[in-house]
C-alpha cells in the first residue's frame, strides 16, 4: 500500500515539474530585467513582476506565516509553496521581457499587451 501511495506522489511531482521550471526561469531573468530597466534599455517597466517579487521577499522575511516555523517541516514547506507560487507569477509577468531578449536585446521594446506586465490567461 505504501508503495502505491509513493507511486502516486512521484507521478504527481512529475506532472508539476514545469512549476520548478517557471520558478527557476523567474529567478534567472529577474536581475537582468531589473538591470535593463534601470539602464533604460527595456521599457515599459513590468511593475507586476516587481510587485510579485516584493511579495515573495516580504513573505520570506516576515515573521507571520500561514503555518508557523515552530512546526519545522510544515513551516518550511509552507514557505516553499507560497514563495514558489509567487515566483510563478513573477515568471508570467516577465513574458514580454523574455520575448524582447529572444528577439535581441537591442530591438525595440514591446508595446501593448506584449509587454509582459499583463498576466496571460490561465
Amino acid at each position: 500500500m505504501a508503495r502505491f501511495r509513493g507511486g502516486l506522489l512521484v507521478a504527481r511531482l512529475r506532472r508539476r515539474a514545469h512549476v520548478l521550471g517557471h520558478i527557476g526561469r523567474a529567478l534567472r531573468l529577474f536581475l537582468p530585467m531589473t538591470r535593463d530597466v534601470l539602464l533604460r534599455r527595456y521599457r515599459p517597466v513590468p511593475w507586476g513582476a516587481f510587485l510579485w517579487m516584493l511579495a515573495a521577499l516580504a513573505y520570506l522575511v516576515s515573521p507571520l506565516d500561514l503555518i508557523p516555523d515552530m512546526f519545522v517541516l510544515l513551516g518550511l514547506v509552507d514557505d516553499a509553496v507560497i514563495v514558489g507560487w509567487l515566483l510563478t507569477r513573477v515568471d508570467r509577468r516577465l513574458a514580454g521581457y523574455r520575448a524582447w531578449r529572444e528577439r535581441g536585446a537591442g530591438s525595440d521594446p514591446p508595446s501593448g499587451d506584449d509587454r509582459g506586465d499583463v498576466e496571460p490567461p490561465s
